[in-house]
């Protein structure tokens, strides 16, 4: 039977929102073969291709449609972004040339959390290897994409075997570490952003960085703003010149600090790359 298409508000580029999955090298989670997009999700490996109105996904269901929202960026509402950003000639430029950008978000946080781990003080393509690395050895595979490795999974594996691939031993703790907590990650999605961060930075290895990318990258809080984030640093040195408070510096974009930080970030990188 034909499926309607997963309907997403206009105006969205597939294609661009979806970059950062192949930017760096292939994100085997979330795979891109032939046009389309590719995840396992509970056990069934799904295709997501652009389709007019929004994207074709195949297999669908409703776990399968919740988990496509989250990675497609859907919780994000671009229209009011684009009113404010308009009074911003910065913003202004990005949101013209990346109109359409829906940033994409982790829809585990888990895996949004081990993938910060694995980003820390590291290239993004130091990070990406690593990261493919741990999916190839601990994920499910399916046709074509792996699946991301569950806590419990990594709950049983050894440092070395962390090691082995390529994680300093310090960061393989951490990941050990937080596979083996009690916290309920799924439950932090019901507090408040100072919440939130106050139990994630209570774990071994979890800073105000990681904290800050899991509420812009897994519970898309539109005030999150990774201040200790270098990338955004630069970025915010290329469109604006030097910033002395990058935190501070975050209310000029209130109540869109997120979108703002995603949007001078992939305005960099595509700059940099000439995209």
């Amino acid at each position: 039977m034909l499926l309607p298409p997963l309907s997403i508000p206009e105006p969205y580029d597939f294609e661009l929102s979806t970059r950062r999955f192949r930017a760096y090298g292939p994100d085997l989670a979330n795979l891109w073969v032939e046009d389309g997009l590719h995840r396992v999700v509970a056990g069934r490996e799904v295709r997501i291709v652009a389709a007019p109105g929004g994207v074709d996904v195949e297999p669908l269901d409703d776990e399968i449609a919740r988990v496509v929202r989250l990675l497609l960026g859907l919780p994000f509402d671009l229209g009011p972004f684009y009113d404010f950003a308009g009074h911003d000639p910065v913003l202004a430029d990005l949101s013209t040339r990346l109109r359409g950008l829906r940033p994409p978000l982790a829809p585990n946080p888990f895996e949004s959390l081990v993938t910060s781990i694995t980003a820390q003080q590291v290239s993004l393509h130091a990070a990406f290897a690593i990261r493919t690395r741990l999916i190839e050895r601990f994920g499910e595979r399916g046709t074509h994409a792996v699946s991301f490795p569950t806590a419990e999974r990594l709950a049983a594996a050894g440092e070395e075997e962390l090691v082995a691939l390529g994680f300093s031993r310090r960061k393989a703790e951490y990941v050990l570490g937080l596979s083996r907590s009690e916290l309920d990650l799924n439950g932090l999605a019901s507090l408040s952003d100072e919440e939130v961060k106050h139990r994630l930075t209570a774990l071994r290895g979890l800073g105000e960085w990681t904290a800050d990318w899991f509420l812009a990258r897994h519970l898309a809080r539109p005030r999150a703003w990774p201040a200790g984030d270098l990338g955004l640093r630069k970025a915010v040195a290329t469109f604006y010149g030097d910033v002395p408070d990058l935190r501070a510096f975050a209310e000029r974009f209130h109540p869109f600090e997120n979108l703002t930080a995603h949007y001078l970030l992939t305005g960099l990188y595509a700059a940099a790359s000439g995209v």
